[in-house]
């Protein structure tokens, strides 16, 4: 029963579906689109993971439905979609949000992981794109939300089969974007958030003795479930949803080999290969313990007023930069 405090949103009623929603951005994205008054289909491999978040939809005092769902397949993606027509026949909102990462030197990553990391990334998200579109496109309306990562405009290193994906879905986020440019009332929305403060790097596979940690200056994946909300409502064709990813994406565009070098060389330092630390993580398996949206920080999170400052001086670094090398490259005039 709808609790009585609750004050839905303008999406009440509205049939979402997420992949991905077991834990991290995607439980919290369950949360976010719950706390609208939505019908909320999750989606994952893992049951019990799917049944702890329909579980907190329905403490929300929402209809919610978790399907057993691998989006690498495509029957089954079909069969999710099928499980949400049933609420009201429609689907308003889909959210391609399911990924997994594999990190690690791109040879010692074995090749079946290294498959299953594309195949869940990028297939996944065609999947889900060309499940949902026809049913858009005979309801006249719909968003097509893609959780894509920074990842997307710049490059991952010792996680290549990752950025490969990423790269990829940008890819069929614009081409899709222009394909449906004749369609005022279906959208199909790119967010490119950094790194996020939840459980993907727990869950992730690890290969070379690199295990990464969840950096102080990532950020809560509440705020990019507030952002998908947001999307649902006023799409927009590319959104950077913070101001680090906006950050990481100005920097490598004006400075990529530096960036790519120095990066490489700072993960090359965190490799411990005579540990026995590879572990193939969710990639080809569901995710195991623990299903929440919060991962576990290396260090303690800075406050907002050091937040504030680090993107400071974040700033005056990258224009110093940029100044530095306008002046190194100007012409001189001949007199």
């Amino acid at each position: 029963m709808k609790d009585k405090d609750i004050s839905y949103g303008a999406l009440q009623g509205k049939t979402v579906v997420i992949t991905g929603g077991s834990s991290g951005i995607g439980r919290a994205a369950a949360e976010a689109f719950a706390l609208e008054g939505c019908n909320v289909v999750v989606a994952a491999r893992g049951r019990q993971g799917l049944d702890e978040t329909v579980s907190l939809c329905h403490d929300l005092g929402v209809v919610a439905l978790g399907v057993q769902t691998d989006v690498s397949d495509a029957e089954q993606v079909q069969n999710l979609a099928q499980k949400a027509l049933q609420f009201n026949g429609r689907i308003d909102v889909w959210v391609n949000n399911a990924g997994v990462m594999a990190s690690g030197k791109f040879e010692e990553i074995p090749i079946d992981t290294t498959d299953q990391v594309i195949k869940t990334n990028l297939l996944g998200f065609v999947h889900g794109a060309h499940t949902v579109i026809p049913i858009f496109k005979k309801q006249g309306e719909g968003v097509l939300i893609n959780n894509v990562s920074i990842g997307g405009w710049m490059p991952a290193p010792y996680s290549t089969a990752y950025s490969t994906t990423k790269f990829g879905i940008r890819g069929m986020v614009e081409g899709l974007q222009g394909e449906l440019s004749n369609e005022p009332n279906i959208h199909v929305v790119g967010l490119y958030p950094g790194i996020q403060r939840s459980t993907g790097n727990m869950h992730s596979a690890k290969y070379s003795g690199l295990n990464f940690k969840i950096p102080p200056f990532s950020v809560d994946p509440r705020q990019l479930a507030a952002q998908m909300v947001e999307a649902a409502k006023n799409p927009q064709k590319s959104i950077i949803t913070d101001g680090y990813a906006k950050m990481a994406k100005i920097m490598y565009s004006l400075f990529p080999e530096t960036i790519i070098n120095t990066a490489s060389a700072l993960l090359r330092l965190n490799m411990k290969p005579e540990k026995n630390t590879n572990t193939d993580g969710n990639v080809r398996q569901p995710s195991k313990d623990p299903h929440r949206i919060y991962g576990e920080m290396s260090m303690k999170l800075p406050s907002k007023k050091t937040q504030t400052l680090m993107m400071t001086a974040a700033g005056v670094a990258l224009g110093f930069l940029l100044v530095n090398s306008v002046t190194k490259n100007k012409v001189p005039q001949v007199k």
